[in-house]
Order: C-alpha cells, then sequence, then structure tokens
C-alpha cells in the first residue's frame, strides 16, 4: 500500500504554516509525531534530506508524522525569528496535531536547528512520550534545562558532526538529566552522509 500523504495549511502565530501529514501505510497509527526542520537560514526545509528519512523511520514504525515548514520557509507564512517564534510554530503545530488525534501519545523529533526546537518545546510541556534529537548542535547555544528535564531523550549524531564534536557532545551528555539515550552513527558529516540508511535503523530503535 502506498503512504497517505496530505497536504495542510495550519494556523501559526506569524500566520499559515505550510504542513505534510503522513499515516503507516499499515493499519491504524498507535501515535503521532511532530517533526521539526533545520535553520531556515541555511536553506532548512521540511523536506531535507535528513527530515526526510526521520519522518519515513518514524512513520514506518506505526506513527503518523506531521512535518512542517517554520515561519518564513516554503509556503508558510512570516519571517524568521530567531528560534523564539519558531517554538511557538511548532507548538501550535503539536496542538493542530493532537486535537485531530486526541486518543493517540505524541513524541516530537528534529534534525539539527530543529532538535533545539523539540528539545525546549518538548521539555516545556512534559508530556511527551519521547523526544528524539538528530544531529544537535553543541555550538552557538546551551542546554542548561536539560539537566532537570525527565521527558525521555534520544540523541541520535554522527561522529563528524562538524557543528557537535564527538567528545564536547558526550561531554554535554553526561549531565543531562535520565532518561536519556546517545547514539553514535559513523557518518562522513552532519547530515550522516554515508549512512542514511543507517540513521534509519537508529530512529527505528529508538522510536520502539
Amino acid at each position: 500500500m502506498a503512504r497517505r500523504i496530505e497536504s495542510h495549511s495550519i494556523a501559526g502565530p506569524a500566520g499559515k504554516l505550510e504542513a505534510l501529514l503522513e499515516e503507516p501505510e499499515e493499519g491504524a497509527p498507535r501515535e503521532v509525531c511532530l517533526i521539526c526542520h533545520p535553520h531556515p537560514l541555511g536553506g532548512g526545509t521540511m523536506r531535507n534530506r535528513v527530515v526526510h528519512r526521520l519522518a519515513r523511520a518514524i512513520r514506518m514504525g506505526g506513527a503518523t508524522v506531521l512535518r512542517f515548514n517554520f515561519r518564513g520557509v516554503g509556503l508558510s507564512e512570516g519571517e524568521h525569528a530567531h528560534g523564539i517564534g519558531e517554538i511557538e510554530d511548532a507548538r501550535a503545530a503539536l496542538l493542530w496535531l493532537r486535537e485531530r488525534y486526541p486518543d493517540l501519545p505524541f513524541a516530537l523529533a528534529g534534525f539539527s536547528f530543529g532538535s533545539r526546537v523539540v528539545l525546549k518545546l518538548g521539555c516545556e510541556i512534559g508530556d511527551a512520550r519521547l523526544l528524539l534529537a538528530a544531529g544537535m548542535p553543541t555550538r552557538r547555544e546551551t542546554f542548561p534545562f536539560l539537566s532537570h528535564c525527565a521527558v525521555p531523550k534520544v540523541f541520535i549524531s554522527s561522529t563528524q558532526d562538524e557543528f557537535a564534536p564527538r567528545e564536547e557532545l558526550e561531554e554535554w551528555f553526561q549531565g543531562f538529566a535520565e532518561p536519556k539515550e546517545l547514539v553514535l552513527i559513523p557518518a562522513a558529516d552532519h547530515f550522516f552522509a554515508g549512512a542514511l540508511d543507517e540513521f534509519e535503523v537508529a530512529v527505528k530503535a529508538a522510536m520502539r
């Protein structure tokens, strides 16, 4: 059976948000997951290849997945808001998703800049089943709130991530609150070059 995918326009705090909703190929969804994309000013969109792989792996695990473009990206209205407004975009998208599937548990996943957004939002909300942070950058910003965030967290990173050197990420990880897991994938760069299949396997395992 082909995947079921729908285009949506979601009301966000700065205008409409362009979104794609994907349902599992087989059976009813077991949960829902919101996915956030990389930095808009670096060309990040919901169609980024890592985001696509992230969405596919989660969907194949039985979840309904919602990807969306942050304000000012693609058909989404508004302008980039330095991470603050983007958290509110994600909050609006998550509210839409949870209202559509009120009886299902939810998870949050993001890549790069998107991982920062889901960690901040997820730790604030507090009742997500899982926060999955792929390629979380350790440069430019710190995450003190992760020292007391009790939401289950999985971090997936490339061993050669230029925005999150392995030694630095491992040191940070030690200070994060449980429950937590760190998965390192041998890959050429931040975008998991040469190892996207392995990345998908890791995402599927994390969601289980």
